[in-house]
């Protein structure tokens, strides 16, 4: 569970990093970036769901 948490830390912090590069600056390659980052945090979160039933039954 720890190392899950870990890898969703770091989905997280390369998606803010785009986001807010595309925000702030209008680069949409880090657009790009950012919601390809959401799509993989979106697979951790599922995983940290499934997980996190499993871990209180």
């Amino acid at each position: 569970m720890k190392e899950l948490l870990e890898k969703i830390e770091a989905a997280y912090a390369a998606f803010k990093t785009d986001a807010t590069a595309q925000a702030e600056n209008g680069n949409k390659a880090a657009g790009t970036r950012a919601r390809k980052a959401s799509l993989e945090l979106e697979k951790l979160m599922k995983e940290f769901r499934k997980t996190s039933i499993e871990a209180s039954k």
